[in-house]
């Protein structure tokens, strides 16, 4: 862990902030390749991107503020330091989704397919960010005992105080590091890289559209339901379930599963399917 990546004059620079915008710029990337299947051009995919990007930020941001709104009081102004971290991705990927059907009504889009380019830029984005995570030592993991899969944070963390390895000497003067802890941010970002990986392969391959965007939502809600037993930054958590939890197992999950299953049925928006334009001009380039 090491949340400050280098200082210019009294401008510093963190690393959560470089991995987001890597994160974003790949994201970016994996949205322009894709975008024939939704049958957009390049300027209005990479508007599209802008457009949920900031949606994104803005619904993470106000998340985090909610859950955990005793870290803002008497500053204010902290809540718009969103380069130091305090994301919450379901915040994000709320606000950001409806920012896309409301997008995609106005301009006549399809929005299934629309989706399906978005959900293998989302996951590889997320990755990033929980590099981002590990660097900044949020969302951190409950202590892992014996495990060689134990990491131990610095003196001074997030990590450190909540978990904090047994100090000699005065404990009251001295700081102490992080007893090992479950890299929740580095596993979390490994799956999501492997997603990555899947849902770029797949996309464009089904004949119904949105069913690779409802693989990823499916997909997300069991690795963020199981992920959340190993995470030990909970401020709260009701019948228990973090709030983390009960999106992921009520809300999102169910959501994945309908779009998987009435997939070509819905997101339409009276646009004809770029897919299917395709397939009817290949055979006529070939003739050509």
């Amino acid at each position: 862990m090491q949340e400050i990546a280098f200082s210019i004059g009294s401008l510093t620079i963190h690393w959560y902030g470089i991995l987001s915008a890597c994160g974003f710029l790949s994201a970016m990337l994996a949205l322009l390749w894709k975008r024939h299947i939704a049958g957009v051009s390049k300027d209005n995919i990479m508007d599209i991107g802008m457009i949920a990007m900031f949606a994104g930020i803005a619904g993470a941001r106000i998340f985090y503020v909610i859950q955990f709104h005793e870290q803002f009081e008497g500053d204010f102004l902290k809540i718009f330091r969103v380069d130091q971290g305090g994301l919450v991705f379901y915040g994000g990927f709320i606000l950001s989704t409806i920012v896309l059907i409301t997008y995609c009504k106005i301009k006549k889009i399809n929005l299934a397919r629309l989706l399906d380019v978005f959900a293998p830029a989302v996951a590889l984005g997320h990755a990033f960010g929980r590099l981002g995570c590990f660097m900044q030592g949020c969302c951190f993991g409950k202590p892992a005992g014996d495990s060689w899969m134990g990491v131990v944070f610095p003196a001074g963390s997030a990590p450190s105080m909540k978990y904090p390895a047994p100090a000699t000497g005065d404990i009251f003067i001295q700081k102490v590091q992080s007893l090992p802890l479950y890299p929740t941010q580095l596993i979390e970002a490994g799956v999501n890289f492997a997603l990555f990986g899947l849902l770029f392969f797949i996309a464009g391959r089904f004949k119904k559209p949105g069913r690779v965007a409802g693989i990823y939502v499916v997909c997300y809600a069991v690795l963020r339901f199981l992920m959340e037993f190993m995470r030990g930054d909970h401020t709260h958590s009701v019948a228990g379930l973090t709030p983390s939890q009960s999106v992921a197992l009520f809300v999102t999950a169910p959501i994945g599963i309908l779009m998987i299953v009435f997939a070509g049925k819905w997101g339409g928006n009276g646009a004809p399917d770029p897919m299917e334009n395709l397939k009817k001009e290949e055979p006529e380039a070939k003739k050509k």
